[in-house]
């Protein structure tokens, strides 16, 4: 039986090992390992069996300090109580990852560690930083990019004013329109707007976008409120506190609600506080379509948002091509069910 090729003694085994042992070129090795590089499938065969052989595994910082490119991106997050950023992590993760890119998950836990974070990023030469959240300010923008600490800061799935950033996000206005014509359609007079953290540097523009909407045709603006974070428990706890201060001939008749974390606590409110019937007696609306937005508990009417298209915009943007759709416009649908 043939032995198993060992690595040299006293080090790790190298680039130049495999090319010994597959009978190539040191840079043929390193090309096997680059997806687009100019290379053989005979070859890069070999330089793979020969690298599994050594237990070879390719230095990524070393090849990114040699390029322009790490095809790392850090993924900075803060509100983990809104079950719609496990679905965009898993969307952002599968698609980066089939196109090459690896990810850096990195908890931003106030607007104060923002910064940090992104420092933390920088270091390790990532190709964009992709900020999923609320917890920072134009400040923190400005001097991260203003240090050159990322090559691409970019917002996903919120909208910035901030002139030197990308924002990949669908179209909040059309998206609250649809919202908006469904429920006067269904005979709604009297709504809520339950609204979630008023962040000035990463803000959506459903609140706005109804209320506007709302007034033109009605004359009157719709009473709001907002949770300082998309959590449902903080949810719940504000719309209690609104709602149980009202007489019940002053109660909404539908909770328009900002995202589908804020609708799960307005709805366990209706039901189990006031002991009143949703759709019945308070209709309930949603945005992000998560998985209990479809279960038995919720039925909740909502609107997804085209996550995978976002996705692949944001690729393209990695890609430095040229990106044909306008990053801040993309259309979802209105998922209608029993909550409304």
């Amino acid at each position: 039986m043939q032995e198993k090729p060992q690595p040299p003694v006293g080090g790790s085994v190298t680039a130049d090992d495999v090319a010994e042992l597959a009978g190539v070129s040191r840079w043929t090795v390193n090309r096997a390992y680059k997806k687009d590089a100019p290379i053989s499938a005979k070859s890069r065969k070999k330089v793979m069996e020969a690298a599994e052989k050594l237990g070879y595994v390719p230095d990524l910082l070393a090849s990114s300090l040699a390029s322009d490119r790490s095809n790392l991106v850090a993924l900075l997050i803060d509100d983990f109580a809104n079950p719609h950023k496990l679905v965009m992590m898993e969307r952002l993760t599968r698609i980066l990852r089939k196109n090459g890119w690896d990810t850096l998950l990195v908890n931003t836990i106030s607007e104060e560690d923002a910064s940090a974070a992104l420092l933390n990023a920088s270091q390790r030469r990532v190709d964009a930083a992709v900020l999923i959240g609320t917890k920072f300010n134009h400040t923190e923008l400005e001097t991260a990019l203003g240090a050159r600490r990322v090559k691409k800061l970019i917002l996903f799935a919120r909208n910035t004013a901030y002139k030197n950033t990308i924002s990949i996000c669908c179209d909040d206005s059309d998206a609250m329109t649809m919202i908006y014509d469904y429920v006067v359609k269904r005979g709604y007079r009297k709504p809520l707007f339950l609204a979630g953290p008023q962040s000035p540097s990463a803000h959506v523009l459903r609140k706005d976008t109804f209320l506007k909407l709302w007034t033109d045709a009605w004359g009157e603006t719709p009473h709001w409120i907002s949770v300082p974070a998309y959590d449902p428990h903080l949810a719940f706890i504000e719309t209690r506190d609104y709602l149980k201060q009202l007489a019940p001939s002053d109660r909404p008749d539908v909770i328009v609600c900002e995202n589908d974390s804020l609708a799960m606590g307005a709805m366990d409110v209706v039901r189990y506080e006031l002991g009143l019937r949703v759709p019945e007696d308070i209709a309930i609306t949603g945005f992000d379509d998560v998985p209990q937005a479809a279960g038995p508990h919720y039925q909740l009417t909502t609107y997804r948002q085209p996550l995978t298209d976002m996705a692949n915009a944001l690729v393209a943007v990695l890609k430095g091509g040229e990106v044909a759709e306008d990053l801040t416009r993309f259309d979802g649908h209105l998922m209608v069910r029993t909550s409304a």
